[in-house]
């Protein structure tokens, strides 16, 4: 896949404040309703007898990474993307992982392996680790119907997080999911909640451009232990194509037991897989 706005492609040259503005116009290009190719109820985690967790192997290193593990899926399954990354710090490094699947068939898994160009910096992630991803998007061999991330979406200081400038550039739809609470109000306290709970979040004055309550995604507690309420929600925003309310639904529908959603645990998974190997070799 290729970028349909290369001038919105993120740049780690440009100064701070020239990487906000830009956020800016990411965030009144971007469309926070639904307006994805196939219908939403369809995208779900359904594991059928062909199912084959491939992102829990060890990679033999004569294994080409852009092999496709399964292609026994159903063909009417929407097709969904999970992004995340492993960082190789002492070489300055990023893995890209992309993991395609139609229900919970894994039909295909990219990497890129790339430079890390700028350090963290909070609300411009987008700028550290856009590009790399977008190498990663080079890779893949079909155009995912929605594409989940590990980070925000519209639940950002600017309404233009990882998934959101992303999504814009490439023009698909896209979820941000992220582990934390970067910006906006939870309408109810998320602490010791049970699995399958959700609040929307609100923007605040942390947020530019969004009227006060302004939806912008919702926190969504995925897992919960019963004896002990000890894990946090998650944070869903819409990205790019998806309302809130989709996102969330989407999100929900694809986790299988664990914190994160499927898609991202998986990419996670093989991001982690290929900087072992990396190390063995």
């Amino acid at each position: 896949m290729q970028p349909t706005d290369s001038k919105r492609i993120p740049d780690p040259e440009m100064s701070q404040d020239e990487m906000k503005a830009l956020q800016r116009q990411i965030a009144d290009a971007a469309c926070w309703q639904d307006t994805l190719s196939v219908n939403p109820e369809m995208i779900r985690w359904e594991p059928t007898e062909t199912t084959k967790d491939t992102t829990q192997k060890t990679i033999d290193s004569s294994t080409s990474t852009t092999d496709i593990p399964n292609q026994d899926a159903d063909e009417t399954q929407p097709l969904v993307a999970g992004v995340d990354q492993a960082f190789r710090t002492e070489q300055s490094e990023v893995i890209s992982a992309i993991v395609l699947t139609r229900g919970a068939t894994v039909v295909d898994r990219v990497v890129a392996v790339t430079d890390l160009s700028i350090p963290y910096i909070p609300g411009l992630l987008s700028f550290r680790e856009g590009g790399p991803i977008l190498a990663a998007f080079e890779e893949i061999s079909q155009k995912p119907d929605i594409t989940m991330f590990d980070g925000s979406g519209r639940m950002h200081y600017r309404q233009a997080g990882l998934a959101t400038h992303i999504g814009v550039v490439l023009d698909i739809p896209t979820i941000g999911v992220a582990k934390s609470l970067l910006c906006g109000t939870p309408e109810s306290d998320t602490a010791q909640r049970p699995a399958g709970w959700q609040t929307q979040i609100n923007a605040d004055e942390t947020v530019e451009d969004a009227d006060t309550e302004t939806v912008i995604g919702h926190a969504l507690q995925t897992r919960q232990y019963d004896s002990r309420k000890i894990i946090n929600p998650v944070y869903v925003s819409p990205g790019h194509r998806v309302s809130a309310t989709t996102a969330v639904k989407i999100t929900q529908a694809l986790c299988d037991g664990y914190k994160l959603p499927e898609p991202t645990r998986r990419a996670d998974a093989y991001a982690d897989e290929i900087k072992r190997e990396y190390s063995d070799n």
